[in-house]
């Protein structure tokens, strides 16, 4: 991937946000991989024609396997001002993601005990009293069902490693292509047996932040990867995949 690929959907003054390919690791990627915040940089440094290196804060990310709307800052007082939101739990996050199963309910909310495994890229579901466990939220509610799948849109409570993936693949209706939660469908166009690297069918699709400068409501959406329409849903076909 070239940074002239990138899927750049917002840039308003120190603020820059990008649509994540499902796939592309955000940051940290072995010598010769790209990544989002190379890329980014690359991307930075040839529109405004920046000597040496490019300043880029990076207030959150999202996994590699998630695609989505990631926010970036072109200046570091204002990527303490967006990191410091993060952290306060001040940012409004809608996902989307479909479902291997549909869940019992058409709405509701999920609330579980996560503990990461130590020095491994996974948590599990456990009781409040595991030490170092820490609690999830989520609300979710199902926007359509098609061929024994559902399409459902989630508003996260907590931002947790893992947070969607497990709560929904724990109680048997994981993410589709999330193959280390439960899944057994693959992504459309990819191999089972390259679950690190292939993409789920989970996705960022709205966050909206205080504007570090203007301090108004600034929101940023996404759309779904082109693979997501052999879902069949209308609603992603149609683009409008998103309550307004």
């Amino acid at each position: 991937m070239q940074y002239q690929d990138l899927d750049i959907l917002c840039e308003d003054g120190p603020v820059i946000a990008v649509n994540k390919p499902p796939g592309l690791i955000s940051q940290g990627a072995p010598v010769g991989v790209p990544s989002l915040v190379g890329l980014v940089k690359e991307y930075l440094k040839a529109k405004y024609d920046k000597p040496g290196d490019v300043y880029l804060g990076i207030p959150h990310r999202i996994d590699r396997p998630v695609s989505g709307v990631v926010v970036f800052s072109r200046n570091s007082k204002c990527a303490a001002r967006l990191a410091e939101q993060f952290a306060e739990r001040q940012v409004k996050k809608t996902y989307l993601a479909v479902l291997q199963r549909p869940p019992t309910d058409n709405q509701g909310t999920l609330t579980d005990w996560l503990y990461r495994i130590p020095n491994e890229p996974r948590v599990i579901v456990c009781g409040p009293d595991q030490p170092d466990s820490r609690q999830a939220v989520l609300h979710y509610r199902v926007v359509a069902r098609h061929q024994g799948r559902a399409l459902v849109e989630i508003d996260l409570g907590t931002g947790r490693m893992h947070q969607i993936r497990i709560q929904f693949g724990s109680r048997g209706t994981p993410i589709v292509g999330d193959l280390q939660y439960g899944a057994t469908v693959p992504f459309p166009g990819f191999r089972l047996e390259d679950p690190r690297d292939s993409p789920i069918a989970l996705h960022a699709a709205q966050l909206t932040i205080q504007h570090p400068i203007r301090y108004e409501p600034l929101e940023i959406r996404a759309p779904v990867p082109r693979p997501w329409r052999e879902f069949g849903f209308p609603a992603v076909n149609s683009g409008s995949e998103i309550r307004q």
